[in-house]
């Protein structure tokens, strides 16, 4: 029982650990309302189709993965998004390190300090918010079902040709995936290109201008960010994101990066309580059953009592040594043959009975200490391209 209590104690614990941390925890969101832009940071309420989250991920998905990782990140905290861009705005006085030393003195996450080394893909965001927090919301939800919609939409447009190697980008492919890399580790180009890039039919997002006006099906590319001189020092810099393809994810400084967003609701935590609430009903019906276990060692110790008193009172009478001899053998203390044990009659009767009552109740007391603990991206398009 004391075991028992103990793992409740834990399950409580942590169910309300879980409840307090997305309010503490969460680094700062900035002002709770940003004009008419509130409206895109309301959490989308149901689950994206593979559909729809293609249809999320194409404006990005031919980013080089670095940036596809900042970009994924960032998109998690759509409001610092916006008081970034409208800081850089102010600052555009700033340039290289000064400006690099006075992004690292913001309290925003080290995804939106990333993110602005790419200026035009932070204006881009901010003037894109609902499609910013839609793509924030799908990937705080499902991170592996976003990743490999880039994967599919690469696998699209290199098929239709549109996808190569070029003086800018390096496109390599490691098994089933696509990786998409600076062709100078030092200098990013961030590519422009419309949904026709992708040879199949891509609608656009919903109130999206972010398109580049290129020719239907070409990739071109700006100036190239020079990432290492200013930034490099920084641990929130451009060489601190990558995206972890097999697992998923994204990853900043070789680790798994976990967003403290609190500006969507995690409809994984609510699968967590659920799972939460069968564990205790599982624990529920191992305690009932050893409740009816030691139910019935007690009715057994009845018995033993019962017959004990039945023993004493045999003693007394003639030939009571020989029939307490008798009985000790059938319980396996003495030299007797054990084939005759629980075959006594009368009182003696309820010995074997008391001696398998003692045998249940010690396997009920050990089943408390015994007693057991008690979880990927599905496919696009129905599993093939369309």
């Amino acid at each position: 029982m004391v075991i028992f209590k103990q793992i409740q104690a834990v399950l409580l614990s942590f169910t309300v650990t879980m409840m307090v941390i997305p309010a503490y925890a969460a680094p700062w969101e900035g002002p709770a309302q940003i004009g008419s832009e509130q409206r895109a940071l309301e959490p989308t309420s149901g689950t994206p189709s593979a559909n729809e989250l293609q249809q999320l991920v194409a404006p990005i998905a031919l980013y080089p993965d670095g940036l596809v990782a900042q970009v994924l990140a960032g998109s998690t905290y759509p409001t610092q998004i916006v008081v970034a861009d409208r800081w850089m705005q102010e600052h555009k006085n700033l340039q290289g390190q000064e400006l690099a030393k006075a992004v690292d003195q913001q309290i925003w996450d080290p995804s939106i300090k990333g993110l602005t080394e790419f200026p035009d893909v932070l204006d881009n965001m901010n003037k894109n918010l609902s499609w910013t927090s839609a793509l924030g919301d799908a990937y705080v939800n499902d991170p592996k079902g976003v990743m490999s919609a880039i994967q599919v939409l690469r696998n699209d447009a290199q098929q239709a040709g549109n996808l190569n190697s070029t003086p800018q980008q390096n496109v390599s492919t490691e098994g089933q995936t696509i990786v998409i890399e600076p062709a100078n580790p030092e200098v990013v180009y961030v590519p422009s290109y419309s949904p026709e890039v992708y040879g199949v039919p891509v609608a656009a997002y919903p109130g999206y201008t972010g398109w580049g006006a290129v020719a239907a099906g070409a990739i071109s590319f700006g100036a190239g960010m020079a990432v290492g001189a200013a930034f490099g020092g920084y641990g929130w810099g451009w060489h601190g994101w990558g995206a972890n393809w097999h697992g998923g994810n994204v990853t900043f400084n070789r680790n798994t990066f976990v967003s403290n967003t609190n500006a969507f609701a995690n409809r994984n935590l609510t699968n967590v309580n659920r799972n939460m609430a069968n564990v205790n009903r599982d624990f529920s019906n191992v305690n009932r059953s050893n409740i009816d276990r030691g139910a019935a060692a007690n009715r057994g110790a009845e018995a033993n009592r019962a017959n004990a008193g039945n023993f004493d009172r045999n003693l007394n009478k003639p030939g009571g040594g020989e029939m307490n001899r008798s009985d000790a053998a059938n319980r396996g203390f003495g030299s007797a043959d054990r084939s005759t044990m629980g075959r006594s009659s009368g009182a003696f009767s309820g010995f074997s009975g008391g001696g398998a009552a003692r045998a249940d109740s010690f396997r009920g007391a050990s089943s408390f200490g015994g007693a057991g603990r008690g979880g990927g991206g599905g496919g696009f398009r129905g599993g093939g391209r369309r």
